[in-house]
């Protein structure tokens, strides 16, 4: 069950002490949660809380390495770190986390472009490494796996899917002990569905099937996790995250066993 956390400082917990009064702070495991009341607060105090931990880090050198899922559900969260004033994104190496395979080049529902359009664009990181979904996918599971393994990752901007998936990892092939930093994997039907539901693609037809995926370690080994779910789809996906056995039949209850991993819900996503 939740535990009250009246002092959750850590990483990107630090957040927790400047939530408006409104939110709430518990513990589950090794996770902290923090109901907000709705999904423009929710995003508001998760971008800061992001925020606070780069411009920590960005105190000492060399510079941050940070991941960014690319989601119609972390807008409002990118929007406030595009905001956030004190910030050298000069230092900032910025990665995300999967790609489709077969979409044209200019594609609206590529994720590099996502997320030149909601943050890389405003901010200008020193580097951004995108996946390529146009590459042969295995030269491109190696290469972005050598630039993963040059230094730790300090900052991981995750969200969670219908399906319980963090990144691609759906059920059928999450593993939390995958021996590969980046795989190419096949979408389940609930994964591709969502693209539907969230206005990303017009049909189930139209959503492709395959993608290239970080693994969950590669998700894991980042040192501050911001996990944002907002929203009434995501209900039973929070709820089994929360109450499930950690397994991968919902991968995101791995999130219970990271040693600083927030997660930022609202009243739609989990309902008081």
């Amino acid at each position: 069950r939740l535990r009250y956390h009246p002092r959750a400082d850590r990483g990107v917990v630090s957040a927790a002490r400047s939530q408006p009064v409104s939110a709430a702070v518990s513990r589950i495991d090794r996770l902290t949660v923090v109901r907000h009341p709705d999904r423009r607060t929710l995003g508001a105090v998760a971008g800061r809380g992001v925020a606070a931990v780069v411009r920590r880090l960005l105190a000492a050198p060399p510079g941050v390495r940070m991941i960014f899922a690319a989601a119609p559900s972390q807008r409002e969260t990118l929007a406030e770190l595009a905001r956030a004033e004190g910030i050298d994104w000069s230092r900032v190496t910025a990665f995300h986390m999967d790609e489709y395979l077969g979409l044209p080049a200019d594609a609206p529902q590529r994720f590099g472009r996502f997320l030149e359009e909601h943050l890389f664009a405003a901010v200008r990181p020193g580097r951004v490494h995108l996946i390529d979904g146009a590459a042969d996918p295995a030269d491109e599971c190696r290469r972005y796996a050598a630039l993963l393994a040059a230094a730790p990752i300090d900052v991981v901007c995750l969200g969670v899917g219908e399906n319980g998936h963090i990144a691609f990892n759906d059920p059928p092939v999450a593993d939390f002990h995958d021996p590969v930093p980046m795989k190419v994997v096949t979408l389940d039907d609930a994964c591709r569905r969502q693209q539907v539901n969230d206005g990303c693609f017009p049909a189930l037809a139209d959503v492709p099937t395959r993608a290239l995926s970080l693994t969950i370690p590669s998700l894991m080994a980042g040192r501050h996790l911001c996990c944002a779910v907002p929203g009434p789809t995501k209900r039973a996906a929070v709820a089994r995250l929360l109450s499930g056995a950690v397994g991968t039949d919902c991968p995101a209850t791995i999130l219970r066993t990271h040693a600083d991993c927030t997660l930022h819900v609202d009243a739609e996503s989990l309902p008081g």
